[in-house]
């Protein structure tokens, strides 16, 4: 004799799991994103090994009548962006994700002088700003570097490129670009040494540190099976140890 009461449970529950892959699907398509810090260059803001949920929302630009009632809203300065590497050269891989600090939107005017930030004629005030080499004169001090002057560690492209972007000694940023620094200034990559980061490369903004493990800075360069493995393993055997539980669920600012 046959059992509805088993076939409407197995039905139910079959449901519930369609329901729950479809709505997982669409969160970390559309709403949130997990994403790991691998290098030390917003430290102390985000450390390595920092794991964060990407609020993949609120920088959405969706055509048409929808941005106007859903809570997207514009990039500001302070954002902490996460975004696609822009260039196609071999320093980075394209399509990598890399996390920056928004100092310039479009339309500002960017200049740095003995490592002070100045956005439209104005100094900046940078509570977050750590720097390593205190004392010690690193590439990116002072930009833009004077025409026809090489600045160490920048892209050819971004080379060539950026004199059409320099007005009286200042960066212009463009429309649609972003400048962007990471708040470990004298260990970060950015616009400094490759250029503006477009619009449409911006994946959201990070939330919330939802884990935290003690990890080495070049932990992000062993990815060989067996480096993975070995990850994985001490990991395991290092859980309590590590794991940054202060940082656990802090949000990110």
């Amino acid at each position: 004799m046959n059992d509805p009461y088993r076939k409407s449970s197995l039905r139910d529950t079959f449901e519930s799991l369609v329901v729950t892959v479809i709505l997982a699907v669409f969160g970390t398509t559309f709403v949130v994103q997990a994403f790991k810090i691998p290098t030390g260059s917003m430290k102390n803001t985000l450390l390595v090994g920092d794991h964060l949920l990407v609020n993949k929302f609120c920088f959405a630009d969706e055509p048409g009548w929808i941005r106007h009632i859903l809570p997207y809203r514009k990039v500001h300065h302070d954002d902490i962006l996460v975004f696609k590497y822009p260039s196609t050269e071999a320093q980075q891989e394209p399509g990598t994700h890399f996390v920056k600090r928004v100092i310039g939107l479009p339309g500002d005017h960017i200049r740095i002088v003995n490592r002070k930030v100045y956005v439209n004629g104005v100094l900046q005030k940078e509570p977050y700003v750590r720097n390593t080499f205190p004392d010690e004169p690193r590439p990116g001090d002072n930009f833009p570097p004077p025409p026809g002057v090489y600045l160490p560690g920048s892209t050819l492209s971004w080379e060539e490129a950026m004199d059409k972007y320099l007005k009286n000694g200042e960066l212009v940023v463009p429309p649609g670009r972003y400048f962007v620094m990471g708040d470990n200034r004298e260990n970060s990559w950015d616009s400094r040494f490759w250029g503006f980061v477009p619009r449409d490369l911006i994946s959201g903004r990070p939330l919330l540190i939802y884990w935290s493990y003690e990890t080495s800075p070049n932990a992000y360069l062993k990815t060989s099976f067996a480096d993975r493995i070995s990850g994985l393993l001490s990991m395991l055997v290092h859980f309590f140890t590590r794991t940054r539980w202060r940082r656990t669920f802090k949000l990110v600012r």
